[in-house]
């Protein structure tokens, strides 16, 4: 019987009328706090502000209506480490030295190295107190890639990413210790989201003495489908009213966490997360802190097919080409809404094209507050990221716009993507193919990468290529392309 550790806290909805003027502006020695909550595979189509029909997210979408809702904002990549390693170094996958999911034994995951600069890193040397509650995957225990290695003061959750498919461990990590959960060995009775929440709205209600850094990377909704068979639970059952699988023909790999009715148990997840976010952010009311403290939501890359998901059912892409493994649209631009009392204007649309990369200068700039690089603190590292501060605060005259955006995928034989302007180019099976070709997209006319434009445009396709010859520095570790030869 799973039993579920919760905090009985009802969703908020927050309303939006407080934050209805004009914002403000950061001011000079404004240092905020910085609340990045990262959620696990959810799609760009999967909360109600951006379209969703079947799932309710009231305290995602009030986020959206206090805040800045971004329409074309991409990940790092298509998986999950890759993606976190380009938020983590403000640098596209073409330079970052993680760019594939690659496993260690016992648990773990190729390790960031001692060298990185990473976010929190660059914080913490800015005087910030920085925590990360949920899913690391950046380093197995032990490595150089261990988060408080890394620039994080605190740590509650997953090292390993593998390990974090299963929603009732036998262990999670404390910053380097492990955790044992020996209750979950003989039946599923923690709930590790719940508890790693728990141990989030903790630090949340502990007083500081200086700005803080926290990351909140939920593993909701990745799979396993997997969650407490709650009120919520059961009535998307009666919602949906879909007819329960036979467990004689799920995948094998599925069995360890058999889920009856995937399409509830998918939006009861989803819904969890909401929860989760209405949580955190009457947490910031409670403490007199909302008009303090920076709060970014997104995604870590598209919508899974996995444990008897089905995107299709939801629309969890919505308009968009593609899910997680894709480098087409749906499995890279992601939902990704920015809220600021009185800095943030409420209510507002951005359609600038941003990525992950672009929060490392940004957090740079905040945490700067204004007065430029502390005496003493290292110099910035080579980045591909542009400050998005001045689309947050509305001075867009002031944003850089990117060359261009960049992705790489390591796996299925080999993937790159480029944007540049309102142009898309797609090239696959590059690792298996010399001089794959290119796909092209107008992005403008044809945001669902319908149609392929490459044989009308080959002046673009040669432009295009010639920039990811740019992007793309080889790595000893993450050949990719059939000329570097195959992975050791």
């Amino acid at each position: 019987m799973r039993i579920c550790i919760t905090i009985l806290v009802s969703a908020v909805t927050l309303s939006a009328g407080a934050q209805s003027g004009k914002p403000s502006g950061v001011q000079p020695g404004v240092r905020p706090n910085i609340i990045f909550i990262l959620a696990d595979d959810l799609g760009y189509g999967d909360l109600g502000c951006y379209g969703q029909q079947k799932i309710a997210t009231p305290n995602i979408d009030a986020m959206a209506n206090a805040g800045l809702r971004f329409t074309q904002f991409y990940v790092g990549t298509t998986v999950c480490a890759p993606s976190r390693a380009s938020f983590m170094t403000g640098r596209h996958t073409g330079h970052t030295p993680v760019r594939g999911n690659r496993e260690f034994k016992p648990e773990g995951q190729f390790p960031l190295p001692d060298t990185t600069v990473t976010i929190p890193r660059l914080l913490q040397d800015k005087g910030y107190l920085t925590a990360d509650f949920g899913k690391w995957g950046l380093g197995y225990p032990g490595s150089a890639g261990e988060p408080l290695k890394q620039g994080f003061s605190l740590f509650y959750g997953y090292n390993c990413q593998h390990l974090a498919h299963n929603y009732y461990p036998d262990h999670l990590w404390q910053n380097d210790q492990r955790v044992e959960l020996t209750v979950n060995r003989q039946g599923d009775s923690i709930y590790a989201a719940d508890l790693i929440h728990q141990h989030a709205m903790e630090f949340l209600r502990q007083p500081k003495d200086r700005p803080f850094f926290l990351f909140l990377s939920y593993t909701l909704p990745h799979a396993a489908l997997s969650v407490p068979h709650d009120t919520v639970y059961d009535f998307y059952v009666k919602k949906f009213n879909e007819p329960p699988r036979n467990p004689a023909t799920t995948p094998q790999y599925e069995k360890a966490a058999f889920e009856p009715y995937p399409h509830a148990a998918y939006a009861a997840m989803v819904a969890r997360l909401d929860r989760y976010v209405g949580e955190v952010r009457a947490g910031l009311e409670r403490q007199g802190i909302a008009d303090k403290t920076l709060v970014l939501f997104s995604s870590d890359n598209g919508p899974h097919r996995e444990g008897g998901n089905e995107p299709d059912f939801f629309d969890s892409n919505g308009p968009l080409k593609g899910i997680k493994r894709d480098l087409y649209e749906g499995g890279i631009r992601v939902p990704f809404i920015a809220c600021w009392r009185g800095k943030i204007r409420a209510g507002t649309v951005s359609s600038f094209p941003g990525a992950f990369w672009d929060l490392f200068p940004t957090f740079g700039e905040l945490g700067d507050g204004g007065k430029g690089r502390p005496a003493g603190a290292p110099e910035m590292p080579q980045i591909d990221g542009v400050s998005i501060v001045p689309t947050l605060v509305g001075d867009t005259g002031r944003q850089r716009q990117h060359a261009y955006l960049y992705w790489e995928f390591h796996e299925n034989g080999g993937r790159q993507a480029i944007r540049w302007g309102k142009w898309k180019g797609v090239r696959l099976n590059v690792h298996n193919v010399a001089d794959a070709p290119m796909e092209l997209y107008d992005l403008d006319r044809d945001a669902g990468e319908n149609k392929n434009v490459a044989a009308q445009h080959p002046e673009i396709v040669s432009k295009l290529i010639s920039l990811m010859q740019e992007a793309h520095t080889p790595d000893r570790n993450w050949p990719l392309l059939a000329s570097e030869g195959p992975m050791d």
